[in-house]
């Protein structure tokens, strides 16, 4: 027990001797962590958010089945009913030509006036129709359109695919911009650690003709990349952390119509997540850095 201590005790006065001992190089992994999760940490806010913005946009999107004329409330009932069995349809909401006038005056505010010449409703009765999924809308309207009792679908043909195809692409360079900047950030800070190693290569090499095994030289660099992760993964959290809510605070000023991302738990994950990154690529960079110096 007192061996197991006093192993302990060693390695970190070890860890914190090298620490102070390369002040300049653990400032310098420290820094590279830093700068390189707080650049993967801004990219995986902005692709989070980016796609918040497509998700919300793709769910305000909708069919509109304009109905024939004077269709008899049975017919109307039965037309709802044969919506509903198209395949993706989620949701049918009916909407009287009342309801549609008394939503353009509300919409038209000041300029409602523009309607008092109106004597008879031109407005026809209308199913908004939402679906499961935003990229069945076509195929949706397309089987709509047939249907009996049916006049006229709108779902902004053309605007809607194009929409879709964009989304569809910001999410792939998303996921591609953040892999690339996950394998830039373990290059960069590996290589920092590796420097680190490569200055006290001689040191390891005595050990290792001295008798020490591989993990008792190991354990040292691994706390020490461990503890350099931890406070470059820190430093980059807090910044983000605390910018980002800034960020978020001004757009809801002037603009409250984006939906940013603010949900605590899942920002508590991904900042959680980049000090964990922190902390296993600190870990995997010394431990990969330091294995070239244990073969002698």
């Amino acid at each position: 027990m007192a061996m197991g201590v006093n192993t302990l005790a060693y390695f970190f006065k070890e860890t914190a001797r090298s620490l102070f001992r390369n002040t300049w190089l653990s400032l310098a992994a420290t820094g590279t962590i830093t700068v390189s999760l707080l650049i993967l940490g801004a990219s995986l806010l902005l692709v989070i958010n980016t796609n918040r913005i497509a998700l919300d946009l793709e769910q305000k999107l909708e069919i509109r089945v304009f109905l024939v004329p004077n269709l008899a409330s049975n017919q109307v009932k039965q037309l709802e009913k044969r919506i509903y069995l198209v395949p993706g349809v989620a949701r049918v909401s009916f909407v009287s030509k009342e309801k549609a006038m008394e939503d353009l005056r509300r919409g038209l505010g000041e300029r409602k006036d523009i309607l008092a010449g109106i004597k008879k409703n031109p407005l026809p009765d209308a199913f908004q129709v939402k679906m499961a999924r935003s990229e069945q809308i076509a195929n949706a309207a397309a089987q709509i359109s047939s249907l009996p009792g049916v006049e006229q679908v709108r779902y902004g043909q053309g605007t809607v695919e194009k929409l879709l195809l964009v989304t569809r692409w910001m999410r792939i360079a998303g996921i591609i911009i953040i892999g690339a900047l996950i394998l830039a950030a373990l290059f960069l800070i590996s290589s920092i650690i590796r420097l680190s190693v490569f200055a006290r290569r001689q040191e390891i090499s005595i050990m290792k003709v001295l008798g020490a095994t591989n993990w008792f030289i190991r354990t040292p660099f691994l706390l020490e990349g461990v503890t350099l992760g931890f406070l470059g993964s820190f430093v980059a959290v807090v910044i983000l952390y605390f910018s980002y809510w800034s960020f978020v605070q001004q757009v809801s000023m002037f603009v409250p119509f984006v939906p940013l991302v603010a949900d605590q738990r899942l920002l508590f994950n991904l900042f959680g997540g980049l000090v964990g990154l922190g902390l296993l690529v600190g870990m995997v960079g010394s431990f990969f850095s330091v294995r070239k110096y244990l073969k002698v």
